[in-house]
């Protein structure tokens, strides 16, 4: 079982930190529109996203990286092609974490190393 399932089974919470990170990735809205059609068409290649969202391969990588350092989405690459897929654990652990948030519990605050 991967740590992020591990996580949202017993119930810990996401710190703020991440939060913050997957709300900024998911709030430009060609991010989503990429993220929506990774998630309805499964591993796509960076030239397929070109020719679906109209924009440059720079672009799209670009946007790519930053999914990805979010932990939306994994990259595998397979020759010279690289492929793209959700990671629906995380989705899941952010919405628990933001339906805590609602309810009145606050996000979990990294602590600082001293």
């Amino acid at each position: 079982m991967c740590w992020m399932t591990l996580s949202a089974k017993l119930g810990l919470a996401m710190d703020a930190k991440k939060i913050e990170r997957i709300s900024k990735a998911l709030g430009d809205e060609t991010r989503l529109r990429i993220y929506e059609v990774i998630a309805t068409q499964k591993n796509l290649t960076c030239s397929e996203l070109v020719s679906m969202q109209g924009v440059t391969p720079a672009t799209i990588s670009h946007h790519l990286k930053i999914l990805t350092d979010a932990e939306l989405i994994e990259c595998r690459k397979e020759g010279q092609f690289v492929y793209s897929r959700t990671v629906p654990e995380t989705i899941a652990e952010f919405t628990q974490s933001l339906a805590r948030i609602s309810n009145g519990n606050r996000a979990a605050r990294s602590r600082k190393k001293k």
